[in-house]
């Protein structure tokens, strides 16, 4: 199976650079894992609704761009529908059987994914009704991806 992290905007702490890095290097054994960054917008202090809409929608159309046709998408996002880590291996383990080979996760700058995307994603799926700084959702993201791996093969993990 090929997984693909879309993000938007850079990882800049270099201690989630070192924790995306170690569920990376843990995941290549269970899956190829891509990663394709896409630059944020700055937003003014201030800014009003119609200036945020924008944005998303400029963040939206660089995410686009790197989604194929045939790419399953899931979407993370706050209104989506929560899994616990076994429910979601059980999710991923039903498209690799569904052969699907190539699951785009998508995860939305400060302000969040644009309609378009949520459009596009075939899934919406989210972590929390609380709001995470995407550069750490990424690493959240892989954590859950890497146990599910483990999950689907009857290999233990820590609860």
């Amino acid at each position: 199976m090929n997984i693909r992290i879309i993000s938007v905007g850079k990882i800049k702490e270099k201690y989630l650079r070192d924790g995306i890095g170690e569920y990376a290097k843990r995941l290549g054994r269970y899956c190829k894992l891509t990663f394709t960054q896409v630059n944020d917008e700055k937003t003014p202090d201030g800014a009003s609704p119609a200036q945020e809409d924008t944005i998303r929608k400029v963040e939206g159309e660089r995410i686009l761009k790197h989604i194929n046709e045939g790419d399953y998408v899931i979407a993370l996002a706050i209104e989506g529908k929560m899994l616990d880590s076994v429910a979601l291996s059980k999710y991923l383990e039903n498209l690799g059987v569904r052969s699907i080979s190539t699951i785009d996760f998508v995860i939305g700058g400060s302000l969040g994914l644009s309609p378009e995307v949520l459009h596009r994603a075939d899934y919406k799926l989210s972590f929390s009704p609380m709001t995470f700084p995407h550069q750490l959702m990424q690493m959240i993201l892989l954590e859950q991806i890497y146990r599910s791996y483990r999950i689907i093969n009857h290999q233990p993990y820590h609860k």
